[in-house]
């Protein structure tokens, strides 16, 4: 692993029973995340993003498991093999909170209504620093006063529906942020929000990958935030990364066609008048029913019968331009 390479995952796998069905739902992933940069990994409702981050961390359901791969973690001076840890073992849970922390999509789902916010945040701090309430609570007031929370030392004293959407997604990131991680996961954070706060919240983050140098991992289907957010971006589809790079190769020049038909969805400031937007014909398929071939060929204007059969290799365009497509067949294959 590099040095400012803090986060290395190498050809992930994990799957999920149904029943008595098992099915792949990640399938060779592979991406690294650098110190003081942001990933975003993008993709439809359902291409395995989230189930990405949750194995990374190993918060899977019990239905879901890894079954290869690996995930390396970088961690004051030390290594972690994190595909080697037990889930909820007590390496792993002090590495999720003081060398990981999760923001997740929905405050009012991860908050509990009837305590008042700052003994949530504290909670998280006492568990992994082992310090007494008093002195959490003003750390937490520090915290919520960095975060642009006003009037911070009543506000530890407020319950959930007090709050903003706004507010709430900052006492969320108040909660990943306490115990001072080197790596954020953000997962659809400003989903439920306006454009308005949605924009302070992405700032926000920004900041604090600048200032701090911290990582961030950005779960999002939002092209316009990953231009606005990103350094690096991961493009999935059906549990694959079809398209990996610095933001700049993503957006001037995307190469598999469904990053091209996700670019061709979100509008532009400025496009032509009477343009109609994109759509990507025909639906997500059942990941049961994917046996061989790319996952996006029944979708895909550009397919031929040679991209049903067998498994899609990566090339690389440029370096560090990863795309998995046969139409890039004469580049170099990829071999993590």
């Amino acid at each position: 692993m590099e040095r400012d390479t803090i986060l290395e995952v190498r050809h992930l796998h994990t799957c999920f029973r149904v029943g008595s069905q098992k099915i792949n739902i990640l399938k060779d992933v592979s991406f690294d995340v650098y110190k003081g940069k942001t990933l975003a990994i993008v993709g439809e409702s359902g291409c395995g993003k989230s189930v990405t981050v949750h194995s990374v961390v190993k918060l899977l359901p019990k239905n879901g498991k890894m079954t290869g791969g690996t995930v390396t973690f970088r961690h004051d001076d030390r290594e972690y093999r994190l595909d080697e840890m037990k889930p909820y073992g007590k390496e792993m849970r002090d590495i999720r909170g003081k060398g990981i922390g999760m923001i997740f999509q929905d405050p009012m789902a991860s908050l509990n209504p009837v305590y008042k916010v700052g003994q949530q945040v504290a909670e998280n701090l006492m568990q992994h620093e082992k310090i007494g309430k008093k002195e959490a609570l003003m750390r937490v007031e520090e915290m919520f006063k960095k975060l642009g929370i006003p009037e911070p030392s009543v506000r530890v004293n407020s319950y959930p529906h007090q709050f903003s959407g706004g507010m709430k997604q900052r006492v969320m990131i108040a909660i990943a942020m306490i115990c001072n991680p080197q790596l954020l996961i953000a997962d659809e954070p400003t989903t439920a929000l306006d454009v308005t706060i949605q924009a302070q919240i992405i700032e926000l983050m920004k900041k604090m990958a600048k200032e701090e140098q911290k990582s961030i991992i950005l779960i999002t289907h939002n092209m316009g935030l990953v231009a606005e957010a990103a350094d690096y971006v991961a493009v999935m589809y059906m549990g694959r990364v079809m398209e990996y790079g610095e933001i700049h190769q993503i957006f001037q020049y995307p190469s598999h066609p469904y990053t091209e038909a996700l670019m061709k969805s979100v509008p532009v400031l400025g496009m032509d008048e009477g343009r109609e937007l994109e759509t990507i014909p025909g639906i997500t398929p059942n990941p049961a029913d994917l046996k061989e071939g790319c996952e996006f060929a029944g979708r895909c204007g550009y397919c031929t019968e040679r991209c049903r059969k067998g498994t899609i290799p990566e090339y690389e365009t440029e370096p560090g331009h990863r795309v998995r497509c046969l139409r890039y067949s004469n580049f170099k294959e990829v071999v993590l």
